[in-house]
């Protein structure tokens, strides 16, 4: 009997049919894989150089969205004198430097963190926040907005900040006010003595999930290897009967000669 004969029994039909359905739910899965890499690739597309306000963008004491980070705002507002600051091991255009930093008062009467330039000397970065420290000017800003960073351990060792984290400068400011806008602006004009910090256009570079991408070919693999089984399992059904049929004509073929010798 043929593997073909033996694969359309009503048992292995029913066997494939079933097979079948576990194949089709491993490649539904599949798919959701790949879907979800995609989706994780998907690039939305966003215009974050048209100037916009900032209370259009974000809210005081409210999380930064993603969207939003990387945007060009404008705002007005008078800096606070005294709390202007230095941190340090800030990059740009590959050098090493230093940032000035500002606190800001908008129209609002929110806070709002302000990084005014960079310098790679020390002494510039120290006069520019002592000018900045006799400033209480009203000003108009315009700059691109981003997320606050997180408070570095070694900064607190060192007893130094090289980290732009709104929650470090809040707590050195003077007199903070009770709304502070989670992240912070970079100037497009800097303070006089200082230069424009680098601030490109956010990237929108995003790459498949290629770990979603292995579970995706896991699966199909899963759905192949259940087709295989039934086709093993009815394979060793057909040899199972060919050995039987073996054994029974061996077994009648010794017993017809067994017959023989008792007859002569």
């Amino acid at each position: 009997m043929t593997w073909w004969t033996i694969a359309r029994q009503p048992r292995w039909i029913g066997v494939l049919f079933a097979t079948l359905a576990v194949a089709a739910i491993f490649v539904l899965l599949s798919q959701w894989q790949i879907e979800r890499s995609i989706e994780h690739a998907t690039v939305i597309e966003r215009d974050t150089e048209t100037v916009l306000a900032l209370d259009d963008v974000a809210e005081p004491s409210g999380p930064v969205a993603s969207v939003v980070v990387g945007q060009k705002v404008e705002t007005e507002g008078s800096f606070v004198p005294g709390d202007a600051g230095v941190i340090s091991g800030r990059l740009n255009h590959g050098a090493t430097g230093y940032w000035v930093t500002a606190h800001l008062i908008t129209e609002d009467g929110a806070s709002l963190a302000i990084a005014t330039g960079w310098t790679d000397d020390l002494d510039a970065a120290n006069s520019a926040r002592d000018i900045q420290n006799s400033s209480s000017a009203q000003v108009k800003i315009v700059g691109r907005y981003m997320a606050s960073e997180g408070a570095l351990d070694d900064d607190i060792d060192d007893g130094e900040r090289s980290a732009m984290s709104v929650a470090t400068l809040i707590n050195e400011w003077a007199e903070p006010t009770d709304t502070v806008y989670g992240g912070y602006l970079i100037v497009d004009e800097p303070l006089d003595g200082l230069t424009a910090i680098d601030s490109p256009v956010p990237s929108d570079e995003v790459e498949l999930n290629w770990l979603n991408i292995f579970y995706a070919v896991e699966w199909i693999v899963f759905a192949g290897f259940a087709l295989y089984l039934w086709y093993r399992l009815v394979k060793d059904a057909q040899e199972r009967e060919e050995l039987e049929r073996e054994e029974a004509a061996a077994a009648e073929a010794a017993a017809t000669a067994e017959a023989a010798a008792e007859v002569n």
